[in-house]
């Protein structure tokens, strides 16, 4: 009988325990997508208490406290840390089918040196245990990273941003793991949210200028890439509701730009129009510099208006769209093949529903000389589970090669996720390990061995131009 939780967690077969302890569970991290905070990482400040360090920012949890009838004061609100850990460890034992059962028990386990079961009752001695913990050097940004066996890092980063920290990291010569900025132009492209006058002219502070024509707002974002580019940054990232595709001039779009600085809401197909236009031109940037281009696709944002009044963005209000994807895909990625400036990228889909359509149309667009040009992206946020991963890889390798695959990443604010790479692990090893068990491939666990290790680390070290 299998134990809650053991070293072969998640691993129900014998080759997927070789796969997993002979070639996966070693390999290093290359966390090519994350949301942690540049800053947190030059700083290097010790956390107060486990609250900061596992329960801020992570919507994830938010939203389980919230389903399980939690006051929003105990989740995002005035409450003591104390108080809000106590919430937490109450609701942790309901949440069972959720990855987050598995997520917080591993990074507990990991980090923590806990290795019981969460009992809600208990949550006063697991506070005191992780104080405890937590008075360790071991536990401070830049250590978490070196024990999580990290070698790169992404962040994800505005294009105004100044990269101060990043730039700090840089000169730390006693911290070897490379952090570097994401260039993420959202607000570039969202023309009709209210913050796009306020990017502008943020933008046109920042490129000491006043900017008032579309040509001037298009050099301002190629000399914020070149910025980015200086600090080290080879990775664009754009997150769309949906995707669009739409034939547009560059005075079309000229007049598109005009409207929106003078208030004028845009209709539909003029937004498509815009962002259309501005996506290729951004992508013919990054093909320039041979950086990789990320799509994450299909999340509606802020569907609650009240909390979001309260609240703000990015606090648990989000969830999966549907709408019409396969042409503006196909069609967006043949206008950027045929201008020749088509650069490495990544998809994403937040509706499980196009599994089968973005591994199918990655195929389309491959390229002499490079395996695996165009991936389909690891099962993203809802997806970022053990159903969710196994769907995602199986339409990769049934459509294309899963063996290109560049694998996972941690998407995440907090420190303590690098625990969800060995998730992804182990999730990849019984999902090869069935194939050798049930004979559809060789048991030649040497050469699955080595696809499992590319999978986990190599293929990510090798398709991002990082040095």
């Amino acid at each position: 009988m299998m134990h809650f939780m053991n070293k072969d967690f998640l691993l129900n077969s014998d080759s997927a325990k070789i796969l997993y302890h002979d070639y996966a569970k070693n390999m290093p991290i290359y966390d090519y997508h994350c949301h942690l905070s540049p800053k947190e990482i030059a700083e290097d400040k010790p956390f107060d208490n486990i609250t900061q360090i596992w329960l801020a920012g992570d919507h994830y949890k938010w939203r389980a406290m919230r389903s399980f009838g939690v006051d929003e004061r105990l989740i995002t609100g005035n409450a003591s840390d104390k108080e809000k850990f106590q919430a937490w460890i109450e609701t942790l034992p309901h949440t069972m089918g959720n990855p987050l059962y598995h997520w917080s028990h591993m990074e507990l386990k990991h980090y923590f040196n806990f290795d019981g079961v969460v009992q809600g009752t208990d949550w006063e001695l697991l506070w005191n245990h992780c104080q405890e913990q937590l008075q360790s050097e071991e536990l401070r940004p830049q250590s978490i990273i070196h024990r999580s066996h990290v070698k790169v890092i992404c962040t994800t980063d505005d294009p105004v941003d100044s990269l101060k920290y990043h730039k700090q990291i840089a000169a730390n010569k006693a911290f070897e793991v490379k952090v570097l900025p994401t260039f993420r132009p959202d607000r570039a492209l969202e023309i009709n949210n209210p913050v796009f006058r306020v990017f502008v002219a943020k933008l046109s502070e920042v490129s000491g200028g006043n900017i008032t024509q579309f040509q001037e707002f298009l050099q301002a974002l190629e000399g914020r890439i070149s910025h980015f580019h200086e600090a080290g940054c080879r990775v664009a990232d754009h997150g769309f509701e949906f995707l669009f595709c739409e034939t547009v001039t560059l005075e079309e779009a000229s007049q598109l730009f005009t409207k929106a600085c003078n208030g004028i809401l845009l209709n539909l197909l003029e937004e498509k129009q815009y962002k259309t236009f501005l996506l290729q031109y951004l992508a013919e940037q990054y093909s320039k510099l041979g950086w990789v281009m990320q799509w994450h696709i299909g999340a509606i944002r802020n569907n609650n208006t009240k909390r979001f009044n309260e609240l703000g963005s990015d606090s648990g209000f989000d969830s999966i769209n549907d709408f019409s994807l396969a042409k503006p895909l196909n069609q967006l990625l043949n206008s950027l093949e045929m201008k020749n400036c088509l650069p490495k990228t990544i998809i994403y889909t937040l509706n499980p529903v196009h599994n089968d359509l973005i591994a199918s149309t990655i195929g389309n667009f491959q390229a002499s000389g490079h395996r695996g040009k165009i991936q389909f992206g690891s099962g993203w946020w809802y997806n970022d589970k053990k159903t969710g991963m196994i769907q995602q890889m199986t339409s990769l390798a049934e459509a294309g090669l899963i063996s290109t695959f560049v694998g996972m990443l941690t998407d995440s604010r907090s420190f303590l996720s690098y625990t969800r790479h060995d998730y992804f692990r182990r999730v990849l090893c019984q999902l090869i390990g069935d194939w050798i068990e049930a004979g559809e491939v060789p048991r030649d666990y040497a050469f699955i061995g080595q696809m499992v290790q590319d999978i986990s680390y190599n293929n990510a070290k090798n398709y991002f131009p990082i040095e």
